[in-house]
């Protein structure tokens, strides 16, 4: 006759005992576990992704500045233009990209009589791949290794420059000039400012070290007065960060005045190119002119973005 199953008192009561135990256990790890998923949740909420850039497309870059703005920059000989030729010129070249929601550009072309003027912009949209850092901080990343590039002389800026003292200026002249690289074909306004304060300084007018000294009229060209600086700084009216820059380069062929402003605007990279060209060596393109044009569109381009 088979056996019934049996199962002992003793048996039972160790069965009991056990149940007891991993339900005490069980509930002790539910309040552990309660505690670390707070510590988990909070390290969750601080890596979570970074808050992303204010712009997730871009304009198209031709059609973003005034046509009156781009005119303007591109002035001719009062010569009559057809609508053709007008919008050939006025309207832009767009340049190639692969991407238009991250990179645009456009660049325009225009001759005349007192040489030929460039003007390009490059419209960049930044994206942080890193959870951690936000597109903004990308951008501005980005924007300062720029500057650094330019070597555009610290501290903050302004539309009015204020008038530095000598040393300042000898200072920024030296830095920012060019002049220790050797290649003698390159300066920046400062450089000529500070070359202008140098002839008034180590000779009276008048006297004939400098009237005999051709560079001393060259360089005493552009204003002397440091207020109206023209020097490479930070602009602190435009956009989240932006600095100009301006260099004279001398060439073989010629001489061409480079104006560049570049500003950002949370998530976006404005790369601003104004340039004059002139075969006439002895015609030096204004630099105040081009200045105030670039950071003219400049403004126009960054209220435009924050429509």
């Amino acid at each position: 006759m088979p056996r019934k199953p049996f199962v002992p008192g003793a048996a039972l009561v160790v069965a009991a005992a056990l149940t007891a135990g991993l339900a005490a256990c069980t509930g002790g790890s539910g309040s552990d576990g309660g505690e670390g998923d707070a510590k988990s949740g909070g390290t969750s909420t601080s890596s979570q992704a970074a808050e992303p850039g204010r712009y997730q497309t871009l304009p198209e870059a031709c059609g973003l500045p005034g046509r009156a703005t781009v005119r303007g920059m591109l002035p001719g000989d009062d010569q009559h233009l057809s609508d053709a030729e007008a919008k050939k010129i006025y309207g832009g070249q767009p340049d190639l990209t692969y991407d238009t929601d991250r990179r645009v550009g456009c660049h325009w072309t225009r001759e005349s009589t007192e040489g030929t003027r460039h003007l390009s912009l490059d419209i960049q949209r930044v994206v942080s791949y890193d959870a951690a850092v936000s597109d903004d901080d990308k951008a501005q990343g980005i924007y300062e290794k720029k500057e650094l590039a330019a070597e555009i002389p610290p501290g903050g800026g302004s539309s009015s420059p204020a008038t530095p003292s000598p040393s300042a200026s000898t200072g920024t002249g030296t830095e920012s000039g060019g002049a220790g690289k050797g290649t003698g074909t390159t300066t920046n306004s400062s450089t000529e400012e500070k070359g202008a304060k140098g002839a008034q300084g180590k000779a009276p007018s008048g006297s004939p070290s400098a009237a005999s000294d051709p560079s001393a009229d060259v360089s005493a060209e552009p204003s002397a007065d440091l207020s109206d600086s023209t020097a490479p700084r930070v602009l602190d009216d435009l956009g989240d960060a932006a600095f100009l820059n301006d260099k004279l380069v001398t060439a073989d062929s010629g001489v061409h005045r480079d104006v560049t402003v570049v500003f950002r605007t949370s998530n976006v990279i404005v790369t601003l190119t104004y340039d004059q060209w002139s075969t006439d060596k002895t015609m030096l393109p204004d630099s105040q002119e081009l200045q105030d044009k670039a950071r003219s569109m400049a403004g126009e381009l960054s209220e435009r973005l924050s429509e």
